[in-house]
């Protein structure tokens, strides 16, 4: 059960920090300031993003934050259903759901846009992203790590019930 209550916390604490760092830069940073933070790594760059990543339907707000509600119910479902059944499920469906949180609000409450800042110095095509935008990203890979090893369960039960001796025939 702590492991439950950590999950929840530190979605807590994600969506927190989302927000935090989002006002921080917004207010601190001119829109398009760049201020190197790892050098040669990754800079502080303040961008305000109307769509989704690699600018994906950039300027159609209601249609992200309808997508994004789908997607957070669904994550809910998920959890209500199987959460606690499953750790790794748990905290994937926890940290999609705090970084859709943070995206979401910042639509809501920001004009439509939302405020990105991380960027790879040595990936400048990559797009500039926000902690939201990593909890999502990690969240999600958990969630393709957690099929595919319900999947490998899968293929492992066929297999036992394949190679099980028929007790018919073991008189």
């Amino acid at each position: 059960m702590a492991v439950y209550i950590i999950a929840a916390v530190t979605g807590l604490l994600v969506l927190g920090a989302d927000q935090y760092t989002k006002y921080y830069i917004a207010s601190h940073y001119a829109l398009g300031q760049s201020h190197g933070f790892i050098p040669k790594i990754l800079d502080i760059t303040y961008v305000r993003n109307t769509g989704a990543a690699w600018g994906m339907l950039n300027d159609r707000t209601w249609l992200l934050i309808g997508i994004t509600s789908v997607v957070m119910l669904i994550c809910v479902a998920l959890v209500l259903k199987y959460g606690t059944k499953n750790k790794l499920l748990f905290w994937a469906m926890i940290l999609v759901l705090s970084g859709g949180i943070g995206n979401m609000a910042d639509r809501i409450f920001r004009g439509g846009s939302v405020v990105d800042f991380l960027q790879f110095d040595f990936w400048r095509s990559f797009p500039v992203f926000n902690v939201a935008d990593c909890a999502i990203c990690v969240g999600a890979s958990l969630l393709v790590l957690y099929f595919v090893i319900d999947l490998f369960r899968e293929a492992k039960n066929r297999s036992r019930k394949k190679n099980a001796p028929d007790e018919y025939n073991e008189v």
